[in-house]
């Protein structure tokens, strides 16, 4: 699988989990960051260095979209081979998502 395909099955599957996937210019002093997942506001956002290459990209998707249960999500094969792949290289240094954060958060009154 190409690095073009393999990153927008992971922006598609980002985004399915209800990851809201951003493409920005992301500077910190004097070094190059390719982005990361955040909770704002109770919603997942990843943001990905606009400027970086797709091998960090992908890299950026695929840290997040491993953190998320994925056994019961549809994707293609390759794409589960490859999370796989880069799970077991990954999985020491994350925490899982705790299932309570990943449920909506109750709506407030005015």
């Amino acid at each position: 699988m190409d690095e073009r395909s393999l990153l927008g099955q992971l922006e598609d599957l980002a985004r399915r989990l209800g990851i809201e996937v951003r493409y920005e210019m992301l500077k910190r002093e004097g070094a190059f960051t390719q982005g990361g997942l955040c909770r704002l506001k109770g919603q997942y956002l990843l943001l990905i260095n606009s400027k970086a290459p797709n091998r960090d990209k992908i890299e950026a998707l695929a840290v997040s979209v491993i953190r998320f249960d994925l056994s019961q999500v549809f994707m293609k094969p390759g794409l589960r081979d490859f999370l796989a792949r880069f799970g077991k290289d990954e999985a020491a240094s994350l925490e899982p998502i705790p299932q309570s954060l990943l449920q909506e958060p109750p709506e407030q009154s005015p």
